[in-house]
């Protein structure tokens, strides 16, 4: 019996080696990605694994995220299933390498299992075909075009092509005939039907190679490149925070040792955020519904997480002493260089190349320019450079309005907003600083409880000018079922006092008993929050809290979507309990079902309704306010392009109400001219925010015949 040849023995050693090399980069690439991540702050203990694996499963193998783009949702599927499918044929076409002929023991079932890695392997071409034509031929912005970028197509399309002629050289050199059973391999066997026996065996074993070393290429860019999401994703969504989305965690100020609050160097950041930047696809989703991006702002949630991810990766080896990159650095930076932002400011009004979109009127592509071109690589001392401002500008931080848009489109469950306002509580608890106006509004807050400074002792006042409504303070009454939050803007602004109002009677209409704190009443701290002075917040919460507990108060009902969102979500971390939390649509829909009030006056109008940031995508209220427009007689419902889930903000959360919009063009107007796209008669709203900023945007166009309400006035114009 003789033994292996010897070019048998060099082939299976050189095979070995490459392979052995490109599995030991392909682990010491996430190793170090591990170290890098462990160099956060402890994520603390995981529960509700029930609900996580629940998520995780709907995400991963679902795509529900993912196919909210339907073109790229469907791609991805089969891009991702197909890899499932065709490791089978790649294991047996490894195998074949040194057994020429092996196959899977699938006895009759083997024709069916072959004709499935055919079709398997050439929908996944087909599919990647379509994801260089969605970046190469639509060109669509949100898509980046570098070589980095891209590589996957060329990895992708190259191991199926491999395949294909592999089989195709195989069944040249052992003398099959082209079959059905083998219906894409046998076209490349028929093209190549001039090669003869020995020329297919050389051919099949030259791409073969190909194939596997493209397979550990591949193996070992991933964890290297932005595709490490094919790792990391998973397990972002399975560690993600549960409960309602974007909720702000507490900051515990009884820590005597702490020196520093918030998040001012990227190791203050958590584990868990850490990881949210090796998951991130880059696929710019977040950018594209972004109302920064798309208004000519600095603001691209992509970039934040790219930066701060590039930013670890080059802080992460010099506090490690470990490379991130296994192939010379072919990946990563020159040794000795990093990557800082350079000062680009944006002008007033649209940037230099704002193109909009007829429709939208939006354009994300100056932004994406300008974040290309300020993010340079230069040489420098990586310790040397700060988070904020060198990394992340305060321009981008303060530009965010906290819409969730950007979390709310991720396919991997990135939580933008978890990053932005850590570093917003390091600049207002730390430093101090912010924007002049925020400043201003802040201090309102701390004298009188109110962003405009005005008395606290004239918070009642605003019922005074409605003698003919019943309004009772819990002062007046203890015969009350629901506590009616007022808040600051219909305490004090004109506009927004008229909700207030029509939402009175309109309770008092259905016979529904209500008190208000009146003088007693604070602001729930939610614009404070967002803004960073988590200090002050838990201040006002908690005496707040005590007001609540002592009036029994067990319903609380308010016209605010951030007031509802706050003391629903965040205030249970701070001792509320056993208090059900009421928005004014949500009662306003009871009342109508339960027929306490009846809508019996016709509006002949036509309505375009624009969804609240902190009812939708915060809590999910979307179908509640449609279905009290539909209730209304004579009102044609309209819906703007974006709408529901992917409704654009208009502009004033996030504390952004309070500060001067002085970047690219106002969000407001941009949200009013979509309305506007709908030819509507009333624009509709159920926030005295968005109110506000739809009217602000109405009259910036001149068009007096278009007026703006919410709904608690249109239902109040509608009652018999």
């Amino acid at each position: 019996m003789t033994g292996p040849s010897l070019t048998f023995v060099i082939f299976a050693l050189v095979a070995a080696a490459v392979s052995a090399y490109g599995v030991y980069a392909f682990i010491y690439s996430i190793y170090i990605r591990y170290r890098f991540m462990s160099l956060g702050k402890d994520t603390g203990e995981f529960k509700d694994w029930k609900e996580r694996l629940r998520v995780t499963f709907r995400q991963v193998f679902g795509h529900s995220k993912i196919l909210k783009d339907r073109k790229s949702g469907i791609m991805h599927l089969f891009i991702f299933y197909g890899f499932f499918v065709v490791q089978l044929g790649a294991f047996e076409l490894i195998i074949k390498g040194f057994y020429p002929d092996f196959k899977w023991p699938f006895g009759e079932l083997y024709p069916f299992y072959t004709l499935s890695q055919e079709f398997t392997v050439t929908a996944v071409l087909i599919a990647i075909l379509y994801a260089a034509y969605r970046r190469f031929g639509e060109r669509l912005p949100r898509l980046k075009q570098n070589v980095k970028a891209t590589l996957v197509i060329y990895f992708i399309g190259g191991l199926m092509l491999s395949v294909l002629l592999s089989y195709a050289f195989e069944a040249l050199w052992i003398g099959l005939e082209p079959s059905w059973i083998r219906p894409f391999s046998s076209m490349f066997e028929v093209i190549f039907g001039f090669v003869s026996s020995d020329a297919a065996y050389w051919l099949f074993y030259f791409f073969w190679w190909v194939h596997l070393l493209i397979l550990l290429a591949f193996m070992v860019y991933v964890p290297q490149s932005k595709h490490a999401h094919l790792l990391f994703a998973p397990f972002n969504i399975l560690f993600s925070r549960m409960g309602p989305p974007s909720k702000m965690l507490p900051i515990d100020f009884t820590d005597e040792t702490a020196e520093e609050f918030g998040v001012g160097r990227v190791e203050d950041f958590t584990r868990g955020e850490l990881l949210d930047l090796y998951a991130c696809v880059e696929c710019g989703r977040c950018t594209n519904m972004c109302p920064g991006s798309n208004t000519g702002k600095m603001l691209s949630p992509m970039h934040i997480m790219t930066k701060v991810r590039e930013h670890l990766n080059e802080k992460g080896e010099v506090i490690t002493e470990k490379s991130p990159w296994t192939t010379g650095r072919i990946l990563g930076n020159p040794k000795g260089f990093i990557h800082m932002m350079e000062d680009v400011p944006f002008a007033h009004g649209a940037p230099e190349g704002f193109d909009p979109d007829p429709n939208l009127h939006t354009d994300i592509r100056p932004t994406l320019r300008h974040q290309s071109e300020s993010y340079r690589l230069t040489e420098g001392n990586i310790m040397d450079i700060n988070l904020i401002g060198n990394v992340v500008t305060e321009q981008e931080i303060w530009a965010c309005t906290t819409c969730r848009n950007c979390e709310d489109q991720c396919p991997v469950g990135n939580e933008h907003l978890s990053l932005i306002y850590g570093m917003r509580r390091y600049l207002v608890l730390t430093q101090g600083s912010m924007p002049v106006e925020a400043q201003r509004m802040m201090s309102n807050y701390e004298r009188q409880s109110n962003p405009w400074g005005i008395s606290r002792k004239d918070r009642v006042k605003w019922r005074d000018e409605r003698p003919d409504l019943a309004i009772p303070t819990v002062k007046e009454t203890d015969d009350f079922e629901y506590l009616f939050w007022v808040g600051s803007m219909a305490s004090y602004d004109d506009r927004s006092k008229k909700i207030a109002f029509d939402f009175v009677k309109i309770m008092n209409e259905a016979g529904v008993k209500f008190a208000i704190l009146g003088n007693q009443e604070r602001s729930t701290g939610d614009t404070i929050r967002r803004l960073g002075n988590e200090y002050l917040f838990q201040e006002l919460a908690e005496r707040n809290i005590k007001q609540i507990e002592k009036y029994n108060v067990k319903k609380i009902v308010t016209i605010d979507p951030h007031i509802y969102n706050v003391f629903k979500n965040e205030y249970p971390d701070f001792g509320l309990e056993g208090v059900e939390v009421i928005h004014h649509t949500q009662l306003i829909a009871q009342l109508i079902r339960e027929n306490k009030i009846s809508l019996t006056n016709e509006l002949q109008e036509r309505i375009v309704y624009h969804d609240s940031c902190y009812l939708g995508r915060y809590n999910g209220i979307y179908d509640v306010p449609r279905d009290i427009l539909k209730a209304i007689p004579g009102v044609t419902l309209l819906e703007m392009d974006r709408n529901k889930e992917d409704g654009m903000c208009c502009g004033a959360g996030g504390a952004r109400m309070w500060m001067e919009e002085d970047e690219g063009l106002r969000v407001n107007e941009t949200r009013v001219k979509q309305a506007m796209n709908e030819k509507p008669t009333i624009i509709g709203s159920n926030c005295p925010y968005c109110l506000t900023m739809m009217d602000d945007g109405v009259k910036a166009f001149e068009a007096e015949h278009v007026q703006t309400y919410d709904l608690a006035e249109l239902v109040a114009k509608a009652l018999g």
